[in-house]
């Protein structure tokens, strides 16, 4: 939040907070290397957003080929090379020294990669000269304007899909809650700037404090300059009891601003060894699907097909409980069909996020529980993801009859399917 009155928090938060490096268990196929900054010094709500951030940039770094790095240590950016990290993440934070800010120039001209959240664009009068790169050539904003209070999830128009963070989004997204911030140049007039996706005119009126609403206008949210290979998010900032320092909700709650999220990574990172693979298979064809761990075949448990099948593993027998369809939907994801009714698809239970969900049958209703993105791994195998947990389809054992679920995606071989 802008508002001073929240400032006192700050000293409170920060004690919470250490100054470590998070490293997560790096998979054998990651392309590329991702070196996130972020302080966790300045109002709850930020901090927040950063404690959620670094653990789920760690989990989705198996299912989308990269490793992942958190520091504190902004001095870092007087050294770092693209050779080094490809892709360089600030979280709600900023450089802080001239000799920060000349370095990330550098690198940034030396042609690596940036994806920057929320605060990462604030500035004021106090902002020093030595700033002036960062805010008016690179980000393109000028100065703060107006901020929106309280936080809220809003609907987004998505401007362009020729961007390959954006090719595989529908026209319009539900955003996660966030505070959204407003500058004082209007980035349609930057010719170096291409703006994402902006708020929509149906979700008008942004903010329920009436005082710091936001009731027209063109305000962009997602952006990229065409000089760099970037992405800017303007959300990043958790609903927040201030009182008790509990989040209210979370910033990774929106599947499809996730897919924003991760398409535009790999797209920074250069990377396309895990891109989707959902080209690659013939939406008419039937396919078994094998466990790379168990060696055993998804299957419908006593070749049923109605509502609430369990979805299992079983020794492979060739019958059609254990054939599969996988027909593209919309926006990089598909259903997967079962050859015993071609009606009844993969489904979470009870459009679960959690994890360990379990996996059933159910008549296909266009639900993001229901749909998910094949990513090929090479050698005919993939990793199933939902779309609306970002989870990946597991196998949690070895023996015949085990129920799939899904769980966070770790790279294992019990998330790894061979489709034959």
């Amino acid at each position: 939040m802008v508002s001073g009155a929240l400032k006192r928090f700050a000293v409170l938060v920060a004690v919470l907070l250490g100054a470590g490096v998070l490293v997560p268990a790096q998979a054998s196929a990651a392309t590329f290397s991702v070196l996130a900054f972020y302080s966790g010094t300045w109002d709850a709500a930020h901090i927040s957003f950063e404690n959620e951030a670094r653990p789920w940039f760690a989990q989705q770094a198996a299912a989308n080929g990269y490793t992942f790095t958190a520091t504190t240590n902004w001095n870092q950016l007087t050294t770092v090379t693209p050779a080094q990290y490809q892709v360089l993440m600030f979280l709600d934070d900023q450089p802080q020294s001239a000799a920060q800010f000349q370095g990330f120039q550098r690198y940034m001209d030396a042609g690596g990669g940036f994806f920057g959240f929320h605060v990462t664009a604030y500035n004021d009068d106090t902002t020093p000269s030595y700033a002036n790169w960062f805010h008016n050539d690179f980000l393109g904003t000028g100065r703060f304007a107006t901020n929106t209070w309280g936080p809220t999830a809003e609907t987004l128009r998505i401007e362009t899909h020729a961007h390959p963070s954006t090719a595989n989004l529908p026209a319009t997204i539900q955003s996660s809650v966030s505070e959204w911030y407003s500058w004082e140049r209007d980035l349609r007039q930057n010719a170096n700037i291409q703006v994402l996706a902006s708020l929509d005119a149906s979700t008008f009126p942004v903010g329920d404090d009436p005082n710091q609403q936001w009731h027209g206008g063109y305000y962009p949210i997602m952006w990229t300059n065409k000089n760099y290979r970037m992405l800017y998010a303007n959300f990043g900032h958790n609903a927040m009891n201030y009182d008790t320092n509990t989040a209210l909700s979370s910033t990774f709650a929106s599947a499809d601003q996730n897919r924003f999220i991760l398409d535009g990574l790999r797209w920074l990172g250069g990377s396309t060894g895990t891109d989707p693979g959902n080209g690659d298979l013939s939406p008419t064809a039937w396919y078994t699907v094998t466990s790379r761990a168990s060696g055993k075949c998804v299957d419908a448990r006593a070749a049923a097909s109605v509502n609430g099948t369990v979805v299992q593993q079983y020794t492979c027998n060739g019958t059609n409980a254990q054939h599969f369809q996988f027909q593209p939907t919309a926006g990089g994801y598909g259903r997967i069909n079962s050859q015993l009714n071609a009606a009844q698809a993969l489904d979470v239970t009870n459009v679960s996020t959690a994890e360990n969900a379990p996996i059933q049958l159910w008549a296909y209703g266009g639900g993001p529980n229901q749909q998910w993105q094949w990513v090929g791994e090479g050698g005919g195998y993939y990793h199933l993801v939902n779309r609306n947990s970002a989870k990946c389809l597991t196998t949690p054992g070895a023996a015949d009859s085990v129920q799939l679920v899904q769980a966070t995606c770790t790279g294992g071989a019990n998330q790894s399917f061979r489709v034959a």
